[in-house]
């Protein structure tokens, strides 16, 4: 081999050498993974934890609430504690007063039927909405806790009605599409439900609620917004003869 012909040889290797390896050759970038649920704020845990203690009456109407007692019992800090009371207090769940600390709101039959008197109105607007806007996978989940309600009514299983009302509420805000209600509806939700805790099973009434409960999500899942907000209607009518029953009242 001619020194000229090493000479191009060599160059040739070297410039070679010096190209970056193929893109084959590099290291395969890790595959992307579904992004992890976020983990739940301290607030909002110390939030859900005193809420159910609310709601199911383990802190009876008219207790007094100590940040420092509520924060061992929960195991959370005191500033997610705090937090978690103040948005209770915009739920009218609890009362906070000056130089009197923080009260577990009483339960007010008036109060009771204003409320209802707001939900029928934008739980109207919201199964009307998610009739419209539901998509078919959401129609079908529909149908399907339609038949899940009326097992919970045939069976008069107070937990499977609790479970099903659950999904069905937040289905229905998600199907809805319009965060104004979904924004309304939460503040009523716990109140309503403390009082169901406090009267509708102490009556029995599962059954009939359920029942109720099956009609407006099988309405939603034919997308009969009409239907929807008669079956609503149903339900609040029901929920405020109920109300007016349990306690003699001049409202």
């Amino acid at each position: 081999m001619s020194k000229a012909t090493a000479k191009k040889t060599t160059g040739t290797t070297s410039r070679r050498a010096a190209k970056p390896a193929p893109k084959a050759a590099r290291a395969p970038k890790p595959a992307t993974a579904a992004p992890a649920a976020r983990p739940r704020s301290l607030t909002a845990q110390a939030y859900e934890r005193i809420e159910e203690l609310i709601v199911q009456l383990e802190l009876l109407p008219g207790t007094a609430l100590s940040e420092a007692e509520l924060s061992a019992r929960l195991g959370i800090g005191r500033t997610p504690v705090r937090e978690a009371l103040q948005r209770l207090a915009r739920e009218h769940l609890v009362q906070i007063l000056p130089q009197r600390g923080v009260l577990v709101s009483e339960l007010d039959i008036k109060r009771q039927l204003r409320l209802l008197e707001t939900r029928r109105e934008v739980e109207r607007l919201v199964a009307r909405c998610a009739a419209r806007r539901s998509t078919d996978a959401e129609r079908q989940q529909f149908a399907e806790l339609a038949k899940e309600f009326n097992a919970a009514a045939k069976a008069k299983d107070q937990v499977r009605f609790m479970r099903a009302d659950k999904l069905f509420n937040d289905l229905s805000l998600r199907a809805a599409r319009n965060e104004f209600a979904s924004g309304a509806m939460g503040l009523m939700h716990g109140l309503s439900r403390r009082f169901w805790f406090m009267h509708h099973r102490q009556a029995d009434d599962t059954p009939s609620i359920a029942v109720l409960h099956a009609r407006i999500a099988q309405a939603i899942a034919d997308g009969d917004e009409t239907k929807a907000a008669k079956a609503l209607d149903e339900l609040i009518d029901h929920n405020e003869a109920f109300t007016r029953s349990t306690v003699s009242t001049d409202f």
